[in-house]
């Protein structure tokens, strides 16, 4: 990957939005399904066997966001396929309290996020990786460079909740103007956490499922109902509430250590993210390269895969 500054809008060509629905069946992208004991609870992982020597210990960790799990990636990895990109060893991690792991007492912060990352990758032998993470996920990516240098080759960050979502947790007034669907989403989870659940999977039920999804998707009539139904299904309170606190007060300005390659991508209609967020990402961390992409959402790499491993520089633009 290319270091240097390269921050811009890039227009979206006619590939198609959404093309892709999600993968359930791990052999569909060559992947095992693995269940790794760590000292923040059990984690499930979907990822490739070690190849020959050179691929053995060196892995791509994709990290979801809150409201996601394994299975979130797949239009990527899908897409990479179309492109004949390579993706060394894909590790697909549902983190405790999502997907297919138990939900852990208390919930995990960010710190505790990324030592299951290293958990995880001491067990599968994974010496070195290059970290992807969405939304939450690429909060705890760009933690984990910035405190695990001797781990992590490369970050990309894809609709990442940073700097707006730090400053809407820690103001929740100002965070209500800048910020208004993640702040209201949060405050709901916090006064009901039970009841919120059983009245979305409700309204899923009674045919409201679109309009659930639709401030997180730019079209949501377009995005597959299997992408819907999981974003539903994963928006869990606890987990949320435990990954929103970790914005509370977070120093930011650790980033500025990381040394490694980053490349950001996010989606010009992202409502839980602002476009500033990119500018302020590429001041901090000087050599991250950083792209906007035009009609997309908060799941840019649902939304807009092609476009998205172009911008992230996994395949030639």
């Amino acid at each position: 990957m290319r270091r240097g500054r390269a921050t811009g809008v890039a227009a979206s060509p006619p590939i198609g939005y959404a093309p892709f629905g999600l993968v359930t069946d791990p052999a569909r992208l060559d992947l095992v399904r693995e269940t790794v004991v760590t000292s923040h609870g059990t984690t499930v992982v979907h990822h490739a066997p070690p190849g020959g020597r050179s691929g053995r210990h060196r892995a791509t960790v994709m990290l979801h966001g809150a409201a996601g799990s394994w299975t979130t990636w797949t239009p990527l990895l899908l897409a990479a396929r179309e492109a004949a990109a390579v993706v060394t060893r894909p590790v697909l991690i549902d983190l405790p309290g999502w997907g297919d792991s138990p939900e852990p007492d208390p919930g995990l912060d960010v710190a505790s996020a990324a030592a299951v990352v290293v958990e995880v990758a001491e067990v599968l032998g994974v010496t070195e990786f290059d970290l992807v993470g969405h939304s939450m996920g690429a909060f705890i990516a760009l933690h984990l460079a910035a405190t695990r240098p001797d781990l992590v080759l490369s970050v990309s960050v894809v609709s990442a909740t940073s700097f707006s979502a730090i400053d809407a947790v820690s103001h929740p007034v100002r965070g209500l103007v800048r910020l208004p669907a993640f702040t209201l989403l949060r405050a709901g989870f916090g006064l009901l956490p039970r009841a919120s659940v059983t009245l979305l999977r409700g309204a899923a039920r009674i045919g409201l499922l679109r309009a659930l999804s639709a401030p997180v998707f730019r079209h949501v009539e377009r995005v597959p109902r299997s992408v819907l139904e999981a974003f539903v299904a994963e928006l869990r309170p606890r987990g949320f509430l435990a990954a929103s606190r970790s914005g509370r007060d977070y120093d930011a300005t650790r980033w500025r250590g990381i040394d490694c390659d980053v490349a950001a991508v996010g989606g010009a209609d992202d409502v839980f993210a602002r476009p500033s967020d990119l500018d302020r990402l590429s001041t901090v961390v000087r050599h991250a390269r950083t792209t906007l992409l035009d009609d997309c959402g908060h799941f840019a790499h649902v939304e807009r895969p092609h476009e998205t491993l172009r911008a992230l520089g996994w395949v030639e633009g």
